[in-house]
């Protein structure tokens, strides 16, 4: 008698909803820092940046980033020195009567933590957001059921 494979998430908890990579790099608070990093990404051809928010402080700044190709910002970061950690997200898109307010109300519905969201830089018909919550897992399965549209980060090229 053969071992039974143990059920993968997907099947057992539903369908996998879309994450997408976060970095969140760490700069000293100096001016010229978040150009310099900026830059960086400028004659990338592998690699767009898609959406960044900046945690400020007065001795550094953590600035978060999502691109449109995570494995070629990991690689530039990693080239560049700068410090860095990743973390995922969902991204949710805002669809005609799928504002913010209804977004976090289907998440506090199921006593979910948002724990920051910033707006994503698309050329979609409809504006998107990042979310960061206790468990991307659920928070999907739930803005999927509401008909919240999730993107993926091919969906994030132009």
């Amino acid at each position: 008698m053969s071992a039974a494979l143990p059920p993968s998430a997907d099947t057992e908890l539903g369908y996998a909803p879309p994450t997408v990579r976060q970095f969140s790099v760490f700069l000293n608070n100096k001016v010229g820092k978040l150009l310099e990093l900026l830059r960086t990404f400028d004659e990338a051809p592998s690699t767009r940046l898609a959406a960044f928010s900046i945690v400020d402080s007065s001795d550094y700044a953590v600035v978060r980033m999502i691109f449109t190709n995570a494995d070629a910002a990991r690689h530039i970061l990693r080239r560049s020195q700068y410090t860095f950690a990743e973390t995922d997200v969902i991204i949710v898109e805002l669809g005609e009567h799928q504002g913010l307010s209804a977004t976090c109300l289907h998440l506090l519905g199921a006593e979910l933590n948002i724990r920051f969201a910033y707006p994503i830089l698309l050329r979609g018909e409809y504006p998107a957001v990042a979310i960061c919550v206790d468990d991307n897992h659920l928070a999907g399965q739930i803005l999927l059921r509401k008909r919240f549209r999730l993107l993926a980060e091919e969906d994030l090229a132009p």
